[in-house]
């Protein structure tokens, strides 16, 4: 198991005490994506040490947990930033401008798409449609929605968050 701080460590405890719930328990393997989504509630995202311990406790190989946890979008299989920053790519956000805004926070964050900041902080996510057409382009960032964006708005914006982490 890999080198856990006191914080994963007490994680993995509310991980352990719920895997009792279904070890020794015939067909366990049919409640695999019930017990993928705690992992990812407890976690944030799908660890590897926690997948291991599922692993281990419902008797599944992690192949086959894997397997699982590839196949379905869900599934965050790395560890995202503090804040979560999803660019709408609806029709009325992308024909005002998301591509430009996705280009800007790409520049700033330093990461692509799907990518978390070298610093940790953010994660760069797309979206389908996040319901605010009338305020395009859009982004959310931990639900928290920004409208009517310019590069430069975004700019802003990122400094903002990261001026609260100094």
């Amino acid at each position: 198991m890999e080198n856990l701080d006191s914080v994963d460590l007490e994680k993995m405890k509310i991980l352990k005490d719920y895997l009792k719930n279904f070890k020794d328990k015939p067909r366990v393997e049919s409640n695999l994506i019930t017990i993928l989504h705690k992992v990812q509630d407890i976690f944030g995202y799908l660890d590897r040490s926690a997948l291991e311990e599922v692993a281990e406790t419902i008797q599944v190989p992690t192949s086959h947990i894997w397997g699982v946890a590839t196949f379905y979008h869900y599934f965050k299989l790395k560890k995202p930033g503090k804040h979560i920053i999803s660019v709408c790519l609806g029709t009325a956000c992308y024909i005002k401008g998301a591509d430009e805004i996705i280009a800007k926070l790409k520049e700033e964050l330093k990461t692509d798409v799907g990518g978390v900041s070298p610093d940790g902080l953010f994660s760069l996510e797309e979206a389908r449609c996040l319901g605010a057409c009338s305020l395009a382009p859009v982004v959310m960032i931990d639900g928290k929605v920004y409208g009517n964006l310019t590069p430069q708005s975004v700019t802003q914006i990122i400094k903002e968050y990261k001026s609260k982490h100094k």
